[in-house]
């Protein structure tokens, strides 16, 4: 075989690298959007971008193109889409007459998303393929955390720029929560039993209308579900949460 087609790499196996760098812009562009107050489709992107880092790692595996390179570009777009773009975005749309204070808190914020993603770079190969819960609040389940104020923004529930501090305060809690012990919810864990199937469908319906109807009302109610999934974690190492 010639050395020129040795180098060569099927298409299929740089796909998943190709969706992460996707998702990538997609952070990127929401920042851009922020920086010029078009905040709802600022939101809408760090969503888009949340969906698709989901997808690049089902691919991967799909196609058994997993590899170290992908694993490291994942988690360094994931800082750029969960860290740093929620962030500004919230500091933008609420945080900034609160100036010195509400920017330490994003800083917070962002820092513990880096800390985060390091932390499960370094752990990713002590984890068992039967692990049925995740070390600290996952990366991107934070920026959809840090975004809960601007989702009641918008749904007309209330006005979060109303109160800075508390928005504040909630974005640095939400970074304590990433970088802490509490054990939270994985898709491995979960376990419908047989009479809460038609619960499950009933309830599946019902957010896909209000994608299309209520949809930022929709995602204060995913919020406010996983907050309150969250507790019992919370109690159980209430305490020693960042030990």
């Amino acid at each position: 075989m010639e050395p020129r087609e040795r180098e060569q790499m099927p298409f299929l196996l740089l796909l998943p690298n190709l969706v992460t760098i996707a998702g990538m812009c997609l952070g990127l562009t929401s920042i851009r959007y922020t920086m010029v107050a078009q905040f709802e489709t600022a939101v809408v992107l760090v969503l888009l971008s949340a969906l698709i880092d989901g997808m690049d790692g089902l691919i991967a595996r799909r196609l058994r193109a997993t590899s170290e390179f992908g694993a490291e570009l994942d988690s360094l777009s994931d800082f750029l889409c969960f860290g740093v773009a929620p962030g500004l975005l919230v500091y933008r749309f609420a945080l900034g007459e609160v100036n010195a204070m509400g920017w330490v808190l994003v800083l917070v914020f962002a820092a513990a998303c880096c800390l985060r993603l390091a932390r499960f770079n370094v752990m990713r190969g002590e984890d068992g393929a039967g692990k049925t819960h995740f070390t600290g609040v996952p990366a991107p389940a934070g920026a959809m955390l840090a975004l809960l104020p601007i989702y009641l923004s918008f749904s007309g529930l209330l006005d979060a720029r109303g109160a800075p501090m508390v928005v504040a305060f909630w974005l640095g809690l939400v970074g304590v929560l990433m970088i802490s012990r509490v054990p939270t919810f994985s898709p491995k864990a979960l376990r419908v039993p047989r009479w809460g199937v038609g619960a499950l469908l009933m309830g599946t319906v019902i957010g896909m209308g209000m994608i299309f109807t209520r949809f930022w009302l929709l995602m204060v109610i995913v919020d406010l579900i996983y907050v309150a999934m969250l507790l019992p974690g919370v109690w159980k190492v209430r305490g020693r949460l960042l030990r």
